[in-house]
């Protein structure tokens, strides 16, 4: 059955209020559309958790700190309503800017010290605009649990903290990267790619799991790792590696010592296309 398209804020309460006088509990996947695999496995998930499913599609501007960036933005809607449709969502809502943002936002979302290392330090203001969003759908959706992708491992540690900072009474669950079959995690950002550039994106997963093998073959100064996986970026004008750092997975700061948990996380242009991965690494 096709799920049903919602534009407006007050008709999608009207139908989370309807499903859960019926007893149904609510879960919530917020998108930026484009949708892959990645979002499919983040639905799937989600649609058996739940009784009533929410998909939300919006290209929130406030996290561009680019307007080229925004405006190259790929967007599908049609095609993302019909794998929303297939994969069980009950409703997808798809509203305006206008609808989202009627007047100036005034007020928004700080996002912290999460936010000063990996992505936000090279895109300023982009994590508030990406809490303030997250925190609007919250409001609207009001779900009793909300999915999101471990690719963005810095977006989901700042949804947690805005969650538990704020008391907003819904469980965050986040869902495995979902990869091809050469390691390139799933993103929207890969339709950018051309035949020679997308030979060229799996480069930054290798480099991510050779410093996973070296911390888990004991090695535990963060700056000897990091130095010793960047040495595989392949010597091509393309690639620019933008970062690779190795933080504590909840706080996304940087360790002194490798000696815990850790998150390695990585962003590489290749081309004019941005893009970011990461792996979680428990060590013994």
């Amino acid at each position: 059955m096709a799920a049903r398209v919602i534009e407006s804020i007050a008709q999608l309460r009207g139908a989370v209020a309807a499903a859960r006088q019926q007893g149904l509990s609510i879960g919530f996947v917020p998108t930026m559309g484009a949708l892959h695999a990645g979002h499919g496995s983040l639905i799937e998930t989600a649609r058996r958790g739940c009784g009533f499913l929410v998909i939300s599609i919006f290209v929130n501007p406030l996290q561009f700190d680019r307007k080229d960036d925004l405006e190259k933005y790929p967007r599908a809607l049609d095609a993302d309503l019909e794998l929303c449709s297939r994969l069980g969502a009950d409703v997808v809502f798809a509203p305006s800017v206008a609808e989202m943002y009627p007047a100036p936002q005034v007020c928004t979302i700080h996002a912290g010290s999460v936010a000063t290392h990996l992505c936000g330090r090279y895109r300023p203001g982009h994590f508030d605009g990406v809490a303030t969003v997250v925190m609007k759908l919250f409001q609207i959706v009001i779900a009793d649990r909300a999915y999101f992708g471990e690719k963005d491992a810095q977006q989901l540690a700042i949804i947690r903290h805005l969650v538990r900072d704020f008391n907003v009474p819904v469980a965050i669950q986040g869902v495995a990267t979902v990869r091809e079959p050469d390691g390139l995690a799933m993103s929207s950002r890969n339709a950018r790619l051309n035949s020679a550039e997308r030979q060229l994106a799996p480069a930054l997963y290798r480099i991510l799991r050779d410093a996973e093998r070296l911390i888990a073959a004991g090695a535990g100064d963060p700056s000897a790792v990091k130095r010793e996986a960047a040495r595989l970026l392949p010597s091509d004008p393309a690639l620019r590696l933008e970062y690779l750092e190795i933080v504590d997975p909840e706080d996304i700061q940087p360790v002194e010592r490798i000696d815990g948990p850790v998150l390695v996380a990585g962003a590489l242009w290749v081309g004019s296309t941005r893009l970011i991965d990461n792996v979680r690494v428990v060590t013994k």
